[in-house]
């Protein structure tokens, strides 16, 4: 009995460490930066690790009058693209901090699909 309930302590302390490890990476994720760009670079777009949208460049070659739809669908694709490699990074960090846990809605969390 008392072993099971030292088992009980032990995967609280670890749940414990694991939280802060989490907060911290967390706190680390938010300083990177991941950019992308569409359209052979006509648009770049630079987002944090929390998928933040920190910057966003438009060639002036890419402005063509009376196109709006077509610098729309550039953008569009920039901010999807850079926001999917900042996800990817936060899942690739967050995967080592749990180890192969099968924590329930921990990839929900982190923007990915459940």
């Amino acid at each position: 009995m008392f072993g099971t309930l030292g088992d009980i302590a032990g995967l609280f302390k670890q749940a414990s460490q694991m939280k802060e490890r989490m907060k911290t990476l967390q706190e680390e994720l938010a300083k990177r930066t991941h950019e992308a760009d569409a359209g052979a670079g006509d648009v770049t777009v630079r987002v944090n690790g929390r998928g933040e949208v920190l910057a966003v460049k438009i060639r002036p070659e890419a402005v063509t009058p009376g196109d709006i739809e077509t610098l729309e669908e550039l953008i569009r694709a920039a901010v999807n693209a850079a926001v999917k490699k900042s996800q990817e990074a936060a899942q690739a960090e967050m995967a080592q901090i749990t180890a192969g846990l099968n924590l329930p809605g921990l990839n929900a969390m982190l923007g990915g699909k459940s």
